[in-house]
């Protein structure tokens, strides 16, 4: 994410989610797999399948952008996935990424909270070259405090609903929730964090040093 974007007047979801293919790869290899499990009822050949698609994307983006390390990191993700899903036989185990990352996001989140170092502060800090100085303003706390609640809340949520899905063995509501739970949320707490941001930080004087 281009954390920047969350201090800007405008705001464009794709740029700051990395771009439309992006976006593209995290809802394809989740829901590409799904739909050919519900076709095929295998689970080596779904994951291949979706493994496929996000090569597709990733020959895309290295031949248009030459962005390299987001084709790798969307490979390797969908990588672990179907390792995962097709070494065990179970269809379940392609969204147990999601669900860990739901869990240890949400305890990360929490964590910078209650030591005082909400994520989303540091992260637009250092994209504005302020890394730590916001922290002596107590108002600019208490909005990067709630900006990064916003981000827990999706990781509780996400983790409270995929949880019992992946233990139950779901799969339809899982891939579903994940699909879901992923991007598309991401992109919603992108935009109330936005909202909150861009109403009240006051830009940044010409030559004047953050």
């Amino acid at each position: 994410m281009n954390f920047n974007l969350l201090t800007q007047q405008s705001l464009s979801l794709f740029s700051a989610l990395g771009g439309w293919r992006t976006l593209a790869e995290a809802i394809a290899s989740r829901a590409v797999f799904l739909v050919a499990y519900l076709i095929t009822a295998k689970v080596v050949v779904s994951a291949l399948i979706a493994v496929g698609a996000v090569c597709i994307f990733a020959v895309a983006r290295v031949w248009t952008d030459r962005k390299y390390w987001q084709a790798a990191g969307g490979l390797f993700t969908v990588g672990v996935s179907s390792f995962m899903a097709g070494s065990s036989g179970q269809a379940v185990n392609f969204y147990l990424t999601g669900v860990l990352a739901s869990i240890v996001g949400g305890a990360v989140f929490l964590a910078s909270m209650l030591v005082g170092l909400p994520l989303i502060g540091v992260a637009v800090g250092a994209a504005r070259g302020n890394r730590f100085g916001w922290r002596r303003d107590r108002a600019s706390r208490r909005r990067y405090q709630l900006c990064t609640a916003v981000f827990l809340a999706k990781f509780v949520i996400g983790a409270a609903v995929m949880v019992p899905l992946y233990l139950t063995e779901q799969v339809v509501p899982l891939g579903i929730a994940s699909t879901l739970l992923t991007m598309p949320a991401l992109a919603g707490c992108v935009y109330v964090s936005w909202r909150i941001l861009r109403a009240t930080v006051v830009p940044i004087e010409p030559g004047r040093v953050p």
